[in-house]
């Protein structure tokens, strides 16, 4: 198994690539040489990185979307077809997390958080995977967590959205095979992103309950993403710690 050949009307679409993991994921792909489509909801972010990494002598193409919203996700093919690209890659990194028991938690963040982490990864995969079975080449690359293989008290919806991407991933590597189409979990541990104080942790306290060996830099954590996709692995855990917890 390996990733498409890079090719001037093909693209790899990155989702949540404005910041951490994802911008990473865009790096790596960009440095194999992909043309890399952005999406996210932070404009500004994405062409600053599509100006970066264009740079660097690959196509990189900004799509602003929010991707909770059922629409906007039903119009990315159709944007990305006018843009004269089809997509040989999709990374299904966009994601969140809420913080705080269920009985006191707000009904419509924990919805949101379902849309993006859970709704929009079967939504674009739905959409896109079946252009890269009929051209017998492709990957699909989806961003769960090390918070999917145990419950999470006080992050409920987060691990059982993780614990679904992880799950639903292993089922398409298994209808897949032979395919030529390549599908892998990407199951992160504790990385310095950002991510956890937009949840609602104070930075301090993430670092202080878990061990220092534990963390991951976010451009390690993409390599091991795209390197399990070229590879054909149905789950790519970075970090020996982790792989061993």
């Amino acid at each position: 198994m390996s990733l498409p050949a890079p090719a001037a009307d093909r693209t790899a679409i990155v989702t949540g690539a404005s910041s951490g993991i994802g911008a990473e994921l865009a790096r790596e792909l960009a440095g194999r040489g992909h043309g890399v489509t952005l999406v996210a909801r932070r404009a500004d972010k994405l062409t600053a990185l599509a100006e970066e990494l264009a740079s660097r002598g690959v196509r990189a193409e900004v799509l602003p979307a929010d991707l909770s919203d059922p629409d906007q996700r039903a119009s990315l093919p159709d944007r990305v077809a006018d843009l004269g690209l089809s997509a040989d890659i999709l990374v299904n990194n966009a994601g969140l997390s809420t913080l705080g028991r269920v009985s006191a938690a707000d009904p419509a963040a924990e919805l949101n958080m379902v849309q993006v982490d859970v709704a929009a990864v079967v939504d674009l995969t739905t959409r896109f995977l079946p252009g890269m079975v009929e051209r017998g080449t492709g990957g699909v690359l989806n961003v769960a967590s090390t918070a999917a293989f145990q419950p999470l008290p006080g992050q409920a919806g987060y691990a059982a959205s993780k614990a679904f991407v992880l799950s639903y991933t292993r089922s398409l590597h298994g209808e897949l095979a032979g395919s030529g189409v390549s599908v892998t979990a990407l199951c992160p541990g504790p990385v310095s992103t950002g991510f956890g104080e937009a949840a609602g942790f104070a930075k301090e306290d993430a670092e202080a309950a878990l061990p220092s060996f534990m963390w991951e830099q976010a451009d390690a954590v993409a390599g091991c993403g795209i390197d399990g996709l070229a590879k054909g692995h149905p789950v790519a855990i970075p970090g020996l710690a982790n792989r061993a917890g």
